[in-house]
């Protein structure tokens, strides 16, 4: 089990979450994905370590951008 967490940058609403973990929970491994909108912190579980790039990805795909990736 890994955990990684990411500073996601331009979200001002519920639906903006919705997506964010839509396009994250869909990243191979991924196993549990949280956001919270009041500070922009995107928490992902995994079964094994996935790569920053890939969460990096899906949070553009959502229109968003990661601040500080790992």
């Amino acid at each position: 089990m890994a955990t990684a967490t990411y500073t996601v940058k331009g979200m001002t609403c519920g639906h903006c979450v919705s997506s964010v973990k839509e396009e994250v929970g869909e990243v191979a491994g991924v196993t549990s994905v949280e956001v919270d909108l009041a500070s922009g912190l995107l928490t992902v579980e995994s079964d094994s370590p996935v790569a920053a790039a890939q969460i990096v990805t899906a949070v553009e795909e959502a229109g968003y951008e990661v601040v500080n990736p790992a």
